[in-house]
């Protein structure tokens, strides 16, 4: 029960790591407030969560709304009593080169991977401030070593990835501890259904790109839950302003 008591909010709740974070952190004690677009799918995982016993609350709503990102952190401190816990998990990823890269996509990926952050940290800091708090940001390997053909993702993680350092060293005076995790690959619905855009059998496509990774396998979503949960945890209380890679020693390129 490393999170009894704990006020935490969940970006990106639904998705295949959002799933494994809120689960995790409900079942470690954790009052969860977890965020995603779709009020029905937000509902399903709380009865999910309910038929194991376990509770959490949701505000559903788009990230890429300044009102909604202020919204869920007002939330958290009035259903929760506060705010110990942010987890910045939410994110796209359009794939593209610069010339295959229109405007709808290289805003859509600022505002959800990287401004939506900005804006939940900068309502959430002063509400940590009296006690300390812990801030753990989803970048992506991608971003600390960009790859070929995802300029607007890249370039989004990347910057999130900056943040994270600018904000660990700006707030560790304040007790607040502020991370990374960088994962390669996970096998989420995110990159099936890239697979399935370039009409590729996800399963077999899985199984193949396992391969490439040292580790022989792709990251499942409860494995990057694990490491995002240390960093936010007592267990890495000296660890701030880090970007953690979580790759199964696979290069980005390989």
């Amino acid at each position: 029960m490393r999170f009894e008591d704990k006020n935490v909010i969940i970006t990106g709740g639904v998705g295949g790591i959002g799933q494994a974070l809120v689960e995790l952190f409900a079942r470690e004690g954790a009052r969860v407030l977890f965020a995603d677009r779709s009020a029905e799918d937000c509902e399903d995982l709380v009865t999910r969560l309910h038929r194991l016993g376990l509770d959490a609350e949701f505000l559903n709503g788009d990230l890429r709304q300044k009102s909604h990102c202020e919204a869920l952190v007002a939330e958290a401190a009035d259903r929760l009593g506060g705010v110990d816990i942010l987890l910045n998990n939410a994110g796209i990823i359009p794939r593209g080169t610069i010339v295959e890269t229109n405007d709808d996509m290289w805003f859509s990926a600022l505002d959800v991977n990287l401004t939506a952050a900005f804006f939940l940290c900068r309502a959430a800091i002063p509400l940590m401030r009296e006690k300390g708090g812990a801030i753990v940001n989803t970048s992506s390997t991608w971003g600390v070593h960009p790859g070929p053909g995802h300029l607007a993702y890249c370039t989004s993680k990347a910057a999130l990835a900056a943040m994270t350092r600018c904000l660990g060293r700006d707030h560790a005076p304040d007790g607040i501890r502020v991370n990374a995790v960088c994962p390669n690959e996970v096998d989420t619905p995110m990159l099936r259904s890239g697979f399935l855009r370039r009409g590729l059998n996800p399963d077999d496509a899985i199984a193949e790109l396992g391969k490439t990774v040292p580790l022989g396998r792709v990251a499942q979503p409860a494995e990057i839950a694990d490491v995002i949960a240390f960093l936010a945890s007592d267990e890495a209380r000296y660890i701030c302003g880090e970007c953690v890679e979580v790759t199964g020693a696979k290069p980005v390129y390989a």
